[in-house]
């Protein structure tokens, strides 16, 4: 699968699941932007060395996707925007009587409403070019639920409608719209909560991996950031053309259950 000549933009990828799909779309030929809302040194030389490892070009763009003017300022520097990924998300748990304004607000903003914004600002030029690719990194919780997370689970039920609407929108043009729902990923982030998850069942690495952190997913084994980036891959290449506006889960069996 060669995606050579294309310009993926990959909100929220500084590192982990997004930083993961930028590196397996820039293996398949395809120019990157990556974002984040931080503006450092170190961003700038993460695209650098992308573009030196892959053969291709890279570039870093600060934007804030809590905010849609960002969002649709991120898609105009970019100067094209052939591959469209949304994964720009956060997470805050808190029973719903105690859930703080501020991070409702939040997380509605950045795990929904951003989706909403930088696919309006690229349709126009992916309808132009006559080709695109939207992928939405949505969640397990975009076709489930858990307590504690409604802010969450409401913004990735949100992004999979979303998802269908627009590949409905599009469906006679050489555009599709799909969502991506992982489970648990083995992300830097998750990486560094094992230590203290250990400490406090008492329990060995596998351990609390299988019996605590995978309880909801049957496979016992963490996603990784490769299947994700293979899976967007897959989204974006010609053998996907016809598969448009429909989620597909990278959980381990989660949404089997």
């Amino acid at each position: 699968m060669t995606l050579e000549g294309k310009t993926a933009v990959i909100t929220g990828s500084n590192s982990g699941i997004g930083l993961g799909v930028a590196r397996e779309l820039a293996r398949a030929g395809a120019n990157v932007v990556l974002n984040s809302f931080t503006d450092r040194e170190e961003d700038h030389t993460l695209a650098a060395e992308l573009a030196r490892e892959f053969s291709v070009k890279a570039q870093y763009v600060q934007a804030d996707m809590s905010k849609g003017a960002d969002c649709r300022a991120l898609i105009e520097k970019a100067g094209a925007c052939d591959i469209l990924i949304n994964n720009a998300g956060i997470q805050h748990v808190s029973p719903i009587d105690e859930f703080p304004q501020e991070k409702w607000d939040a997380i509605i903003a950045i795990n929904m409403n951003s989706n909403f914004h930088t696919m309006a600002a690229a349709l126009p030029g992916m309808r132009a070019a006559g080709w695109g690719r939207i992928v939405n990194i949505a969640s397990a919780h975009g076709l489930t639920a858990s307590p504690y997370k409604a802010a969450y689970v409401a913004a990735k039920h949100g992004v999979v409608g979303m998802t269908k609407t627009v590949a409905l929108e599009t469906a006679e043009e050489p555009i599709t719209c799909n969502a991506i729902c992982p489970g648990y990923v083995l992300t830097p982030l998750v990486e560094a909560q094992i230590p203290d998850t250990m400490e406090k069942y008492g329990m060995g690495r596998e351990e609390v991996i299988k019996k605590v952190m995978l309880e909801r997913q049957p496979s016992r084994e963490f996603a990784t950031v490769e299947q994700l980036g293979g899976t967007a891959v897959f989204l974006c290449s010609d053998a996907a053309a016809q598969i448009t506006g429909t989620t597909i889960s990278v959980d381990g069996g989660w949404t089997a259950l």
